[in-house]
């Protein structure tokens, strides 16, 4: 499912909001290991595109 959901998130990482609404769901989807590697995932590959404010909103009621 991981695997998954990273793979929708970078087809929608082009449009903030989309991706934002993505992540949450894939946070809400996943067990609490696998939401670990994906918020070091995102940190990783998309930090500079959706800025560390988004990735932390979605990742601190995680």
């Amino acid at each position: 499912m991981l695997e998954y959901e990273k793979t929708i998130l970078k087809k929608v990482s082009f449009d903030g909001k989309l991706f934002e609404k993505e992540l949450n769901k894939a946070i809400k989807s996943l067990v609490q290991e696998e939401i670990q590697e994906l918020e070091n995932w995102c940190y990783a590959n998309f930090l500079e595109e959706h800025h560390q404010i988004v990735l932390n909103r979605c990742f601190v009621t995680a």
